[in-house]
């Protein structure tokens, strides 16, 4: 039963919205080819091993058998065998890392920056302007897009696993990857670089949706609060509050740049980077005590009344 559930927690791995296994997208399936022959390759050489040991231990020369010659041929068979495999390895690497390395034109281009611990992400709208969000990216089917990375902080490490391998982002340095999605879906992303007591808390939400889809959403992302949008009581204390330094609602008095964008904050999936769901009761527990839920964090307990802080959540909610 053990060694059952054992199988069954390893092939968990093999498949799923955080799976390298289950290729989404171009750069995905390169790396998953390049994984598939080297496996072929080193278990074909693997089985000949056990092979040749086991006629080893079986065979017994007989007294009148000294030739040396069978040894010789197989020496030679074998050295070439590996030769030839190394050669197969070394050319579909170098032929894997020019097509990640390849700089095509691409129509779509994102920046994805790295903090402690949550993404900011921004998109070239088509008048120039750049659209910001935080924690989702979204990708549309089939379209080559050139992602900008980025850190703010300490080293982080891009990994979305269905759709490309990982990169580093590097305070001061900026890496490109691109990322072409072929399959509709969400799928999950994580730093995969130590950053911190809540790195596992970074996650990353990746939705690959048709280009008319991903075209609606932007021009929805794009639009700025309308003045009289959202609960009137919560967004006055909102804006009066100290959540205006950090925070960013375009459109209102709110233009902080430290924290994520909150512009649509309620159409997201999660906040604080997967860490809770997107609820009533997660966006009041955020705002009222953040340490709680992300020990660590950036964002500092409030000092708003429980009643200020309902509002102030009822406010968020609007803002999709």
């Amino acid at each position: 039963m053990r060694a059952y559930a054992l199988a069954v927690l390893m092939l968990a791995g093999c498949a799923g919205q955080q799976s390298a296994m289950h290729a989404a997208g171009d750069q995905a399936s390169t790396l998953m080819s390049l994984f598939r022959l080297m496996m072929w390759v080193c278990g074909i050489a693997y089985l000949l091993v056990i092979l040749f040991l086991g006629w080893g231990l079986i065979r017994r020369r007989s007294a009148a058998d000294t030739s040396e010659q069978p040894y010789h041929k197989l020496m030679v068979g074998w050295v070439g065998f590996i030769l030839l495999g190394l050669i197969l390895l070394v050319v579909a690497s170098f032929l894997a890392d020019r097509s990640l390395g390849q700089r095509q034109q691409v129509p779509l281009q994102m920046r994805v920056t790295g903090h402690q611990w949550w993404w900011r992400i921004e998109y070239r709208a088509g008048n120039g302007r750049w659209i910001e969000t935080a924690n989702e990216l979204h990708l549309p089917v089939g379209v080559p897009v050139l992602l900008e990375l980025r850190a703010a902080d300490v080293i982080h490490s891009f990994w979305v696993p269905n759709l490309a391998g990982k990169m580093d982002m590097i305070p001061g340095k900026i890496n490109r990857m691109t990322v072409t999605g072929r399959t509709s879906g969400w799928f999950r992303g994580q730093c995969a670089e130590f950053c911190g007591t809540q790195h596992a808390n970074m996650a990353l939400a990746v939705k690959v949706e048709p280009m008319g889809e991903f075209e609606r959403w932007l021009a929805e992302q794009a639009r700025p609060v309308s003045p009289g949008e959202g609960v009137a009581a919560g967004r006055k204390v909102f804006e009066s509050a100290s959540c205006v330094v950090c925070h960013q609602v375009r459109g209102t008095e709110a233009r902080g740049r430290v924290g994520p964008d909150l512009t649509h904050v309620a159409s997201r999936r999660t906040i604080a980077a997967g860490t809770a769901p997107m609820t009533h009761g997660s966006l009041r527990g955020w705002i009222i005590q953040p340490q709680a839920i992300k020990p660590g964090t950036s964002m500092p307990p409030s000092d708003l009344s429980p009643q200020d802080a309902e509002a102030v959540a009822s406010y968020l909610e609007t803002l999709r």
